[in-house]
């Protein structure tokens, strides 16, 4: 038996043990990429491997687990898997998430203490060489500055559906309004935005997180819109700014063809290679300032084809 072929039988073993409903052959063929047939040889040499039940959810599908606890003594943690945590702390801390990065760190320590001293000897040159060279130690530029207590309560609001007060600074004016909305969720960028439902009008907004004073749990529970999908409202932008979509298409040089390659601009981006190796991108997404920022980095390698108003803001930046 291959090598590759142990790896993935214990780690759809390890997948069995930590899923309290089971894995069907569905989810063994989309977490695999492997067709029906491979799925079903999978489950089956890991059933003829450890104890093995079938999981009785009430639906036709049947799903499989592995019994808690049986696998323990095979889990081992490296030091790329503890490194990636340490940079998610980081990452968390960096970007204003106090809360997440204290979940993180908890969870970090929860991790070192199944280690045994010998693999925490083996494991610790190897992470400290990592943290080191990814840089994760000092990693400069701007960011914003939130409030713990805000994140916990907006978190706290999502997640029961209560409709919140609170106090919101205009970003133009610095004048303070007042906003009684139905917090949907959180989206993390440049500025990172909740989106709400504003009841009086009607229509979802985002509101940056920097700018919000203050909030306010009213204990009143509101009726999520079913049909809305934040991955959905997120993707009609560019960056985390909702405007109205429109059509894009950039024109990157031909000595960029591979760094162009390595982005993703957009999740509905389109790539055509041109005659003479120019790349053309084209989606369909609104935020004109966030885009004109992005174009600044790339400098003379890129070329607006449209729309003409994204031109003139490019324009406008490199001339200020």
């Amino acid at each position: 038996m291959r090598y590759e072929r142990v790896e993935m039988l214990l780690r759809l073993a390890l997948l069995m043990q930590g899923s309290a409903m089971g894995l069907s052959l569905q989810d063994i063929q989309d977490e695999f990429n492997v067709s029906r047939r491979t799925a079903e040889r999978m489950r089956d040499a890991v059933f003829g491997l450890f104890p093995s039940e079938e999981v009785d959810t009430g639906e036709r599908t049947k799903r499989w687990r592995i019994p808690p606890g049986t696998l323990n003594n095979l889990i081992r943690f490296g030091a790329d898997e503890l490194a990636d945590l340490e940079g998610a702390i980081t990452l968390m801390e960096e970007g204003g998430r106090k809360n997440q990065a204290e979940s993180l760190k908890s969870l970090r320590t929860k991790i070192r203490a199944l280690l045994k001293p010998r693999e925490v000897l083996r494991i610790e040159p190897d992470l400290e060489a990592l943290l080191e060279a990814e840089g994760l130690a000092m990693r400069p530029g701007p960011r914003q500055n939130l409030k713990p207590e805000i994140l916990e309560n907006l978190r706290t609001a999502i997640k029961g559906s209560l409709v919140i007060k609170m106090r919101y600074r205009r970003r133009n004016s610095g004048e303070i309004t007042q906003r009684t909305v139905c917090p949907y969720g959180i989206l993390y960028g440049t500025r990172h935005r909740l989106i709400a439902f504003r009841e009086n009008i009607k229509k979802f907004r985002p509101y940056v997180l920097a700018n919000i004073e203050k909030i306010e749990l009213t204990g009143n529970v509101f009726e999520r819109e079913e049909k809305f999908s934040l991955k959905e409202y997120a993707s009609r932008s560019f960056g985390s700014y909702q405007e109205d979509p429109f059509d894009v298409v950039w024109r990157f040089s031909p000595e960029k063809k591979e760094e162009v390659e390595d982005f993703v601009f957009h999740p509905s981006q389109e790539i055509e290679i041109e005659p003479d190796g120019s790349t053309l991108v084209r989606f369909r997404a609104g935020g004109i300032l966030e885009m004109a920022h992005h174009l600044f980095t790339w400098g003379k390698y890129v070329e607006i084809v449209e729309p003409k108003s994204l031109r003139d803001e490019l324009s406008r930046l490199k001339s200020v």
